[in-house]
């Protein structure tokens, strides 16, 4: 039996079906149907994806007028290069932000922007350096850039191989092995860390068309030894968090992530939100009935690294701050698959439209609305 033939196999064990198809193009978390759905939704100012919209075209990232805060040749969240943080996040979010505009509204200054702002970091960036923040860098700003040229690479005339090559260079150079370094040690952090990684993980081996990296991506998600996996992150009888005792913010950034995960790939058609028994859905409704103010079951949990250990109770702390990460879940489990997530939609009744947050790709009821 090959290693692929296995790998396959294993999926099938624990109810994945593995499409030995090629990449779907273009875009990673929405193909060329998504894009036309979201700009007609824009344009019949179709609720609640319009209000959704609004909130996009109003972010002062999202600008076709965005002024760059970079670039710079070191970024860093912590340590020697901590003070270009911020900077290097808006402007990550900018070209994001400018992407979903251009889908929106075919307005090319958009599209322009977003390219001109890659580019110029291409032309700049020298390293990420080996801090302890590393691989969240890598993870939540390489998926902001990788949505990015693969949406612009099949949607603008501009977006020529000579404009995209050296976004790829910085990509395979300067993040990938970061993500790399990441899955090579042993595991050390918060679960939250690993889906961030493997969403950009994910993203990246759509992108270069790595089917090795892309099933790499999979694996981890399903059965690294590692806090950031679907059997280690989420109870299977109850959806509590291995974040549960820590704060709810972290929870949410966690399973958002996860999401992203299973919907990139859904798009090549390989149905990760089902593992485990839909586990993923058991997580969003525990997060979601906590914070809306109902007493959940809770244990203390052993987690993998053995270092967060010590929660006894589930944590108060930002509890009923929703992050906008409940559409893309609500989006798969309850309109494509028919299934219920009563707190989920709660949530949703109450935040809805979801806004930006910087670590999520947002704007759920015009992007994850079907």
């Amino acid at each position: 039996m090959t290693k692929q033939t296995f790998f396959s196999f294993f999926l099938f064990l624990v109810g994945i079906t593995c499409s030995a198809q090629d990449f779907v193009h273009p875009g990673v978390l929405h193909n060329r149907d998504d894009m036309e759905r979201i700009y007609q939704s824009v344009i019949d100012k179709k609720e609640p994806a319009y209000s959704s919209f609004l909130l996009l075209e109003e972010h002062p990232c999202a600008q076709a007028d965005y002024e760059l805060k970079g670039p710079f040749q070191v970024i860093s969240r912590d340590g020697e290069f901590r003070n270009t943080k911020s900077a290097m996040e808006a402007d990550f979010s900018a070209a994001y932000l400018n992407t979903l505009m251009w889908i929106c509204t075919r307005n090319e200054a958009h599209a322009r922007k977003a390219l001109d702002i890659l580019n110029t970091y291409a032309d700049t960036l020298t390293k990420i350096p080996e801090t302890n923040d590393a691989p969240l860098l890598a993870g939540l700003e390489g998926f902001k850039i990788i949505y990015s040229i693969e949406a612009l690479k099949y949607t603008y005339d501009g977006a020529t191989e000579e404009k995209l090559s050296p976004v790829s260079k910085m990509l395979e150079e300067i993040f990938l092995p970061v993500m790399e370094n990441f899955y090579a040690r042993p595991p050390y952090t918060n679960g939250n860390w690993g889906p961030i990684v493997t969403k950009a993980y994910m993203g990246a081996a759509i992108w270069f068309n790595n089917r090795e990296m892309y099933n790499k991506a999979l694996d981890f998600y399903l059965h690294a030894r590692d806090n950031g996996t679907i059997a280690n992150y989420v109870d299977g009888e109850t959806g509590q968090i291995q974040e549960s005792g820590r704060d709810q913010s972290h929870c949410m950034l966690g399973i958002g992530a996860m999401a992203t995960v299973c919907e990139l790939a859904h798009k090549q058609g390989d149905d990760l939100y089902a593992a485990l028994d839909n586990r993923l859905m058991k997580a969003y409704e525990y997060v979601a009935a906590y914070n809306l103010g109902h007493d959940v079951p809770f244990r203390q949990w052993t987690d993998i690294t053995g270092k967060y250990n010590n929660w006894q109770v589930i944590s108060p702390q930002a509890r009923g701050r929703y992050m906008p990460v409940f559409e893309i879940a609500y989006n798969h489990y309850v309109n494509r698959q028919g299934m219920q997530m009563p707190y989920t939609k709660q949530v949703l009744d109450k935040i809805r439209p979801e806004g930006y947050d910087r670590d999520q790709p947002g704007f759920g009821a015009l992007l994850f609305n079907q």
